[in-house]
C-alpha cells in the first residue's frame, strides 16, 4: 500500500471508528464515513468490501492497544513489602485504561451487535480481555510460586481482580450510556479492590 492509499486507508478507519461509536451499526451508512473521511464512497469500499468488514476492522484494531497493558501486567515486582502498592498501581492503569469513553463506547457497540456479529464479539474478547486476564494469572502463578499470594486457581483470581476494579464503574457506563466515575471513584475502586483482594489471596 503506498504513502496516500494508507493515508485514505488510516482516514477511513478513524471516520467510521466515529461514526460506528456515535451511531451504532445500523445507524451508520458508507456513505457518512466517506464523508467523514473525505474521500469518496468507491474509494471506501476499494479498501473495504462492505460495511460489515469495515466494522470488524475498527473493532479488532483496538486490541492492539492491549499489549502495553500486558507488559504492565507482566511487570509486577515479587517484594513482600511492596506488593501492594505495586497491585494498586497496576489497578490505577488497568482502570484508566479500560473505563476510557472510547473503550466504554466500543465496549458497548460490541454487545449491542453481539446477536449480529457474535464471532467478531468473541474475536474481540479474547484477543483483548482474555489476553489481559490470561497474563493476570500467570504473574498470579509465579507470585504463588514465591509465597506471596495463594492462588490455587490463578485464573479465578484474575476473574476476581479484574471484577473488584471494574464491577462498579463499567456496569454504570453499560447502563446509563455514559461513564460515572470521577478520578476520585478509580482511585477509590482501585484501593478498595486491591485491599479486598489481598485479604482473600495473600
Amino acid at each position: 500500500m503506498d504513502t496516500r492509499s494508507a493515508r485514505k486507508h488510516q482516514a477511513i478507519l478513524e471516520a467510521a471508528t466515529t461514526v460506528f461509536l456515535n451511531k451504532g451499526y445500523s445507524g451508520t451508512s458508507m456513505d457518512d464515513i466517506a464523508k467523514l473521511a473525505a474521500v469518496s464512497k468507491q474509494t471506501v469500499y476499494k479498501h473495504f468490501a462492505d460495511k460489515e468488514k469495515l466494522f470488524a476492522a475498527i473493532v479488532l484494531a483496538t486490541t492492539d492497544r492491549i499489549d502495553g497493558m500486558i507488559d504492565l501486567v507482566t511487570d509486577v515486582p515479587a517484594d513482600a513489602d511492596g506488593l501492594e502498592e505495586a497491585l494498586t498501581r497496576l489497578a490505577r492503569r488497568l482502570l484508566a485504561t479500560l473505563t476510557q469513553p472510547q473503550v466504554l463506547q466500543l465496549r458497548r457497540l460490541i454487545i449491542a451487535n453481539a446477536d449480529t456479529f457474535p464471532e467478531l464479539g468473541a474475536t474481540w474478547y479474547e484477543q483483548g480481555f482474555e489476553r489481559v486476564l490470561a497474563t493476570l494469572a500467570a504473574t498470579f502463578r509465579r507470585l504463588t510460586d514465591q509465597g506471596l499470594l495463594k492462588a490455587d486457581d490463578p485464573m479465578l483470581a484474575a476473574h476476581h481482580f479484574a471484577g473488584l476494579l471494574l464491577w462498579i464503574p463499567v456496569n454504570q457506563a453499560m447502563f446509563h450510556g455514559s461513564a460515572q466515575h470521577s478520578d476520585a471513584d478509580l482511585e477509590r475502586y482501585a484501593a478498595g479492590g486491591i485491599r479486598a483482594f489481598l485479604a482473600a489471596y495473600r
